[in-house]
């Protein structure tokens, strides 16, 4: 489910970047990055797992499953928390500049 999860994010922002591509403002590039590391994270893992469970691991229990998507929407919550940051920080619209600039101005 991690890596099903992943995928699937990543392939949505990478969509949503192509769209996107020619002036990527809101760095949904670094989006994508973060996704599909994390794709390749969870298909590393699930290729050990399968080394070492074989067939069991083609029927995991449902507790598995659900540990497993609420780790894997975990990870895709965290990637979108770090691409919020880096958004603010960066500042590609100007917005918290001009917040800043307009508190600063009603106080003089």
């Amino acid at each position: 489910m991690t890596l099903l999860i992943a995928v699937i994010s990543a392939v949505i922002s990478t969509i949503i970047w192509y769209v996107k591509a020619p002036d990527d403002i809101m760095k949904v590039s670094s989006l994508c990055f973060i996704y599909w590391g994390a794709s390749l994270m969870w298909l590393v893992d699930a290729v050990f797992e399968y080394a070492e469970l074989r067939d069991e691991f083609f029927y995991p229990s449902l507790q598995d499953m659900l540990n497993d998507t609420f780790l894997g929407v975990s990870a895709v919550v965290l990637g979108f928390v770090l691409w919020v940051i880096e958004l603010l920080i960066s500042d590609p619209k100007g917005v918290i500049k001009n917040i800043i600039q307009n508190k600063k101005s009603e106080e003089n």
